[in-house]
């Protein structure tokens, strides 16, 4: 994947993620910020069963197209729904959304979250 392929597939999954979030905010919330305060982002760590890493042509791809690496030296991305809540359940659906749409790409992608 080149850079401009890799920033379609972040659109894609930023609005998958706004969307979940969105849906479950207004339908389990009745879209109210209320419930447990926490944090959601997505980890990525192979595409098509290579793992990704900062020095190669596809992590340098990544890193132009903004995506970051963590700690871990995974790619991750924070927040990946923008959605504007601090509910934690609401987040981590973005983020599981967001996750399914680069697994379509081919990319190992999983969710995460803790509470804040």
């Amino acid at each position: 994947m080149n850079v401009q392929q890799i920033k379609q597939a972040i659109r894609e999954a930023q609005e998958a993620a706004y969307e979940a979030a969105d849906n479950l905010h207004k339908t389990r919330y009745d879209g109210i910020d209320q419930g447990a305060c926490g944090f959601a982002w997505v980890n990525i760590y192979e595409h098509n069963g290579t793992k990704l890493k900062g020095n190669t042509k596809m992590g340098r791809a990544m890193k132009e197209a903004g995506i970051r690496q963590d700690y871990t030296k995974s790619f991750q991305i924070w927040n990946p729904s923008g959605y504007p809540v601090q509910n934690v359940d609401v987040l981590e659906a973005g983020a599981r959304a967001a996750a399914d749409v680069f697994k379509k790409y081919g990319f190992t992608a999983y969710a995460g979250s803790r509470l804040d």
